[in-house]
């Protein structure tokens, strides 16, 4: 029950600024010592059912570019895929989780001024840095369990991509889409445990705290001070899984 509570609050946090959770909820199965083998394919689940809420909401609001999302997808579809079938070594698996949540969140910090600032002026990336964009953080997703939108968002942003609307759109289906692929892939990998099931109050709790998240960011507070918020926690837990791979816990 402990667990599933802080999956709800991390859920909130992350629907909060159109991301799905997937980092945290990775680092808090490997501190929980569950199976790493399963680890991937519970975060991806939780994924699923958070940013469907917030593709939803995005894509019904109007702010749905798909010429700014294709590019990204071409190239993470079938590298999410395939490193979803991969097998790794578990410290290769906790030291990626570790580095992947450093990163997360120091570029949420470092760029959450941009997440709801309209004196932007906007433009497209380049086509192959799209796509190349794209294959890395599909392939780092699949790998891992987490959906990639945590980082594709920050660098949108950096770009000036789009309007914040558009970015938190496409962040959220983008992690939509590799999550799902990348499901499959670790499906096909090792198919599917009945382990799973036992956790469904984890899948309850982030669909609860994704409803809530999506109505806070829509009604309640500015999506800069929801963003700093969601990158200090991210951080957080970064340092906590650091103790782990670096023995020091």
């Amino acid at each position: 029950m402990l667990l599933a509570a802080l999956f709800g609050v991390i859920a909130l946090l992350y629907a909060s600024v159109g991301f799905g959770g997937g980092s945290s909820y990775l680092a808090l199965l490997v501190l929980w010592g569950l199976p790493y083998t399963i680890i991937p394919m519970l975060a991806l689940a939780c994924n699923i059912i958070v940013v469907s809420g917030n593709s939803l909401h995005y894509v019904r609001a109007g702010h749905f570019n798909s010429r700014l999302l294709t590019p990204y997808l071409i190239g993470s579809i079938p590298l999410s895929y395939l490193g979803g079938t991969l097998i790794i070594d578990q410290t290769l698996f906790e030291w990626l989780i570790f580095l992947s949540l450093l990163v997360a969140g120091l570029l949420l910090i470092w760029q959450h001024k941009t997440f709801d600032d309209p004196n932007v002026n906007y433009q497209r990336p380049a086509l192959p840095l799209a796509i190349a964009v794209g294959a890395v953080l599909g392939f780092l997703s699949g790998i891992i369990g987490i959906g990639g939108g945590i980082f594709l968002a920050p660098i949108l942003y950096l770009l000036r991509a789009g309007s914040p609307q558009q970015i938190a759109t496409t962040a959220s289906l983008f992690i939509l889409i590799n999550s799902t692929v990348g499901l499959l892939g670790h499906l096909q990998k090792i198919g599917f445990s009945e382990m799973l099931l036992a956790y469904w109050p984890l899948l309850l709790a982030v669909f609860v705290g994704g409803q809530i998240g999506n109505l806070l960011s829509i009604k309640f507070f500015p999506l800069r001070i929801l963003a700093l918020i969601t990158g200090l926690l991210v951080l957080f837990v970064s340092l906590r899984m650091g103790t782990k791979v670096t023995g020091l816990l």
